[in-house]
């Protein structure tokens, strides 16, 4: 597993200046390291998300930042100012819960405008009107002020949450997860949304979550998390093309791994030979070489699926077929490598006249499609 080394950053040195920074911040509880001497910076109007499974910091690091937690030892810094002692609510962040935490026996208005009223001095009731409509306006419930939370739909409920966020004008809005409770369709619209607020406020947004769509569509950048460390961070595009390890592989979209030993090596390609004696080609993403234990990842999207045999061409059974509207996701069985994973765009299913389970098959990808990963 390649990880960031103690003490140095996770931030791209050409991002913009930092409104937050992790010094090697660690937090225990008792026997369990929760984070481990976490070390980066967030840059000014960033979105960035943490990503990872359950368990393995990212909540921790958020709360750090958001000052609900203290860190056993390290530093946290906000707009260039120590604050790892500092109370939350000295902080100039806010945060959006995954239950929104809103307030059923207040009006909407006055959810937006609580924390306004609890500033100190409190500013008059018409500034605090005139913001609590602004922010409205901002997440698109303009008029709706005097309505009470329980009458608000989930998705304006979290548009609430949002808007009482904002309208306090924080450094940095935190975001633990907030879509969560969301159908799909309504989460992917409020993903939009997201990102079209984020823009127009300019402020730095950081996203906790464990949805690997979520954190691709929305972030800027996103951190990998595992074991209380920053194992992989960069753009979306980035992490999916050029994974640093199979487990950055395996969670950040969907991928096929197949097993075996680095038999060559030729600049920053080689060969993978399996057990069964199977060869495959690929890109090499790390400083392997001949004779190490070796993965050879491979997208879905970048397996081809046919009925005729071609040159190069595995044969297959198709084992199940998943209709995704615009592409079609296919399990198909390989008598020596296994279950395969691969997504057929409907155009090119259509020109093979479709695959039903117990069809043959042939798949085939391109040498450059697969990279060559170390074991975890």
């Amino acid at each position: 597993m390649q990880s960031l080394p103690h003490g140095t950053s996770a931030t791209d040195p050409d991002t913009k200046p930092l409104i937050a920074e992790f010094r090697a911040a660690t937090k225990r509880y008792g026997d369990i390291l929760a984070a481990d001497a976490l070390s980066f910076g967030i840059g000014k109007g960033e979105f960035l998300s943490f990503l990872g499974p359950s368990g393995c910091g990212k909540t921790t690091a958020l709360r750090m930042l958001a000052g609900f937690e203290t860190p056993t030892s390290g530093e946290v810094y906000l707009d260039g100012e120590r604050v790892t002692d500092v109370p939350a609510y000295k902080r100039p962040v806010n945060m959006v819960f995954q239950h929104y935490a809103l307030f059923p026996h207040l009006t909407v208005a006055d959810n937006i405008g609580y924390g306004l009223r609890q500033r100190r001095p409190r500013p008059d009731r018409a500034e605090v009107a005139r913001k609590v409509d602004r922010a409205l306006e901002m997440v698109r419930l303009t008029g709706f002020g005097p309505r009470r939370i329980w009458e608000m739909s989930g998705g304006q409920q979290q548009r609430v949450a949002l808007a009482r966020a904002i309208v306090n004008e924080p450094k940095v809005l935190l975001l633990d997860e907030p879509l969560a409770a969301l159908d799909r369709k309504l989460r992917r619209e409020m993903q939009i949304e997201l990102q079209t607020l984020q823009r127009q406020l300019g402020i730095t947004f950081v996203l906790v979550t464990h949805d690997q769509e979520e954190a691709l569509s929305m972030s800027d950048r996103i951190c990998i998390m595992q074991s209380g460390r920053i194992v992989q961070s960069g753009s979306p595009t980035a992490l999916y093309d050029q994974p640093v390890s199979r487990y950055v592989a395996d969670f950040v979209g969907k991928s096929n791994f197949i097993d075996g030993t680095l038999m060559t090596r030729s600049g920053n390609a080689g060969q993978v030979q399996t057990a069964t004696g199977h060869r495959f080609a690929g890109r090499l993403a790390g400083p392997l070489g001949p004779g190490a234990n070796a993965s050879l990842s491979i997208r879905p999207e970048q397996i081809g699926l046919a009925h005729a045999a071609r040159d190069g061409a595995e044969p297959v059974t198709v084992i199940n077929r998943i209709f995704l509207g615009e592409h079609t996701e296919y399990l198909v069985r390989h008598a020596a490598l296994g279950d395969l994973l691969v997504l057929v765009a409907r155009q090119a299913e259509a020109a093979e006249g479709g695959f039903a389970p117990g069809d043959a098959g042939h798949v085939t990808w391109a040498p450059e499609a697969g990279l060559i990963l170390g074991l975890d």
